[in-house]
Formats: structure tokens, sequence, C-alpha cells
């Protein structure tokens, strides 16, 4: 008799406290240590007002803590990430500023992308894009960014999150000329810096299934702008699903990979937003970025 898949829920774990013990070993093999931590966050926040290379808007404890558990508590590590973020945020500010999160609800309805409510077996959430069905007629590359950076903001305010980081899935399925008409090395090089080198939230991995003769002219476009650090995360599995099972285990995946779970549209997410954040310190947090909820 299969086993029933518990009830799915759509909620960001944002307290310290919902971090499982085993990922609380893990954030101390990182570097994270309870008794020295206030004392790392002071040395980080005194590091970024000497060199003034950015002005971030904020530099409490909480808002630095997760661009250090990014880069494993480096502080100069840390320090070029927190100075990517906001010259990636001055470069693009059409992605932030007066955006409404609400306003992108029909990319969920286009399911182009989205992230799983569930974690992996390691704790990981899935980002998830199905290029194949995206119509760029109908969604622009912009508003995929905005959808995209909307996801990765709010997953960077979970510490489970910002430990474990995440994992992506590109499914190529039916990825067609028109597709590729959109891929210039500049929307290449901003889908890095979101996955990679810009974002307070790691890619543990990124994951390529379905792919077909395009791909490798699209991997082309790519290829320069991944660093071997994250050449060495980039798995292609095409339609094996067993290949993909290897790293993420079918009963954390969707029905579509070989998986249990069905598949959750974005707009659950904006859903969450809508209902569940009404005046809450997720959309204060978001409203500061420059994100609108009116």
């Amino acid at each position: 008799m299969a086993r029933a898949m518990p009830a799915i829920e759509h909620k960001l774990n944002i307290t310290e406290e919902e971090v499982p013990e085993c990922i609380r070993l893990l954030a101390a093999k990182q570097g994270e240590c309870s008794k020295t931590k206030q004392e790392t966050i002071a040395q980080f926040r005194n590091y970024i007002l000497e060199r003034n290379d950015c002005q971030p808007h904020r530099n409490d404890d909480k808002y630095l803590e997760k661009f250090l558990r990014a880069r494993y508590w480096k502080i100069e590590n840390s320090y070029k990430l927190i100075c990517n973020y906001y010259k990636f945020r001055e470069e693009n500010k059409s992605y932030y500023e007066k955006v409404r999160p609400l306003d992108l609800r029909h990319l969920g309805d286009e399911n182009i992308l989205t992230v799983t409510p569930y974690r992996d077996q390691l704790g990981h959430r899935i980002l998830i894009y199905h290029f194949g069905l995206w119509r760029p007629n109908r969604v622009t590359v912009d508003d995929i960014f905005r959808a995209t950076i909307l996801l990765q903001e709010l997953g960077s305010l979970e510490p489970i999150s910002q430990i474990m980081g995440g994992v992506a899935i590109f499914d190529l399925k039916d990825l067609g000329l028109e597709h590729m008409l959109h891929l210039s090395p500049s929307v290449a090089q901003k889908m890095i810096a979101l996955l990679v080198t810009s974002m307070p939230i790691r890619t543990a991995a990124l994951h390529i299934v379905n792919q077909n003769w395009l791909f490798n002219a699209a991997f082309k476009i790519f290829k320069p702008f991944l660093n071997a650090s994250m050449r060495e995360r980039l798995f292609i599995h095409g339609s094996d699903m067993r290949s993909l099972h290897e790293h993420i285990y079918p009963e954390h995946l969707p029905k579509r990979y070989g998986g249990m779970h069905e598949d959750y549209s974005y707009t659950l997410w904006l859903d969450m937003l809508q209902h569940q954040c009404a005046s809450s310190e997720i959309q204060k947090d978001m409203e500061q970025l420059g994100f609108i909820f009116d």
C-alpha cells in the first residue's frame, strides 16, 4: 500500500528555534560558534564601515548574519558577497524598486518557476525552472528575474536555508529557438549572479534535466560565468531520473522527476505572502528592499 504524503504547507521557517539539531551541527562545522558569533558579527560590521565600498540598508546582527552564513563565517568572503549584492541591486534597480510581488502571479500560472514548500533529505529547498514552458511573448526575462529574486530574498530569511543553501533544477524539456533568442551573455551573467555570486543564500547544486540538442549552445553562453567551484556542483542528468535521485531522493521530488509530490505553483507562495504575512516581520523585511504589498 502506497504511503500517503504528509500535508504540505507553504510556510517560511524564519526562527532560529526551527533549525534542527543536525543542521546546527553542520553550522558549527561551517564556522558558526555560539560563543564567538556576536564578536564575529561585530567585526564584520566594522569591516564594512572601515572599507565603505557599499552602504547596506541595514547592519543589525540578524541581517549581517545571513551574509556570514552564506560564506562560512569568513569575513573577507562575506564582505565581497555583500558588496556584490548591493552592486547587483544598484545595477538592476527595476528588479526591486516598486515591484509588486502579487503582480508576478502570471509566472505561477505559466508554471515557469517555483520553489518547493518541502525540503530535500539534507534540508535544501528546491528551486525549479521549467524553461520549455516559458513563452517570451507573454512573460519577460525581467519578470523571471524579479520572481527569482523574490524567492531568493524570502529564502534568505530562513536560518535553515542560510546554513544549507538551496538546490536548483533547470528543466530544459521543450527548450526551443524562441527561448535561445532571449538568452544573451547579459542574461546568463545575471542568472549566475543570482544563483552563485550575489545573493546571501548559497546554491549547493545545480541540476540540468531533460536537455535537448540546444543545451550545448545555451551552455556555451553560461559557461564563462561559472567559477570552478560551481562547475563542480553542476550535474547534467538528461532524462535519467535515477541519476537525479542519487542527489535528491525521490520522496523529495515532484512526480514528473520520478518523485512523490504534486507540482506546487509559485502562486501558492504569493498567497502565503498575501494572507499570512500581512503586517508581519517578513513583509517588513521585504518592504525595506523595495517590494510593495498594498
